[in-house]
């Protein structure tokens, strides 16, 4: 991969790396140390979690690491979570990630590089799947994040379009960040559609990319997508004059992308599969967000398979 110098973005801005964490303290330490690697001098690195074995890892990381700093929340869900470290965050531009990720050598520099373009207002990360792909699941989440997102993405940036950016990595700037909804189910299209409509561009930053353990079993990969795909049911997002997601364009611009992503016969069927699998989500997504209008607190449950 292309290296970017650190001096291609001004490290006098003060930076905020903020890292959600809940039960995770068998990934946390690597999240942690992955962006201790290339941190500005004068950046904060803030943990916001709730469980003593989580805040154990942080704190044994804060007493090696001046920069490292725990943040305790109440257990509320993660957008309150998100509400305590932003309000504790006192960098310009402040990364958000989660404890149960980790980002790769380079990408800090790489998501913090637009920034130096006033009109930016927020930059994504590339997701990476860490699952194998020679299963139904870790097939899915390859094809979802290469022919998914990722080309997408890559394409609306190109375009200056609209595009959302992954909650598992992206940089906003502070100033354009309100406090989130209780029950945001997607906070990380909340926060994108709420730059744009402040007239701020988005940004895609492919080389910064972040490993992800996708769920391995068919519930738990239901579960977290009702989870994030109710996000753009919700009124914050679905009420936006910005589109980038829903059934729809799933339909007609994510089906050419999927069907020429299979390199066997095998994974051929597993694409047809999928096309199963996003109807039953978005009909979950129906009837759990808009019929019933079920609470943040049974929507969001913890996926155990991707830790």
């Amino acid at each position: 991969m292309t290296s970017l110098a650190h001096s291609d973005y001004n490290p006098a801005t003060m930076l905020s790396v903020l890292i959600t964490a809940f039960r995770e303290a068998e990934t946390v330490g690597r999240a942690i140390a992955a962006f201790l690697v290339e941190l500005p001098p004068d950046a904060e690195l803030l943990v916001v979690c709730p469980d003593p074995q989580t805040t154990a890892v942080v704190e044994h990381y804060q007493e090696q690491y001046p920069a490292v700093r725990h943040v305790r929340d109440s257990q509320q869900g993660k957008p309150t979570a998100l509400n305590v470290g932003l309000r504790a965050a006192s960098g310009e531009i402040v990364v958000l990630s989660d404890g149960d990720v980790f980002v790769d050598e380079g990408a800090l520099p790489w998501l913090l590089a637009p920034f130096a373009d006033a009109r930016v207002g927020a930059v994504s990360g590339r997701p990476v799947s860490t699952s194998p792909r020679n299963t139904v699941l870790g097939y899915w989440s390859h094809l979802l994040t290469d022919a998914g997102a990722h080309r997408t993405r890559l394409a609306r940036s190109k375009d200056n379009e609209f595009l959302v950016c992954s909650g598992y990595l992206f940089a906003v700037r502070r100033h354009l960040v309100e406090e989130l909804p209780k029950d945001a189910l997607a906070e990380d299209a909340v926060i994108s559609h709420r730059v744009a409509q402040q007239g701020f561009q988005i940004r895609y930053a492919p080389e910064a990319r972040v490993f992800v353990k996708y769920p391995s079993t068919y519930r738990d990969w239901l579960l977290q997508r009702t989870r994030s795909a109710g996000g753009y049911a919700q009124e914050y997002v679905r009420r936006s004059p910005y589109r980038m997601r829903s059934p729809w364009l799933e339909i007609l611009r994510g089906t050419p992308l999927a069907l020429r992503y299979p390199g066997t016969a095998r994974e051929c069927w597993w694409t047809l599969l999928l096309f199963a699998a996003r109807l039953h989500l978005w009909l979950l997504v129906l009837v759990n967000v808009r019929v019933l209008r079920r609470s943040h607190r049974a929507l969001w449950k913890r996926v155990e398979s991707t830790k």
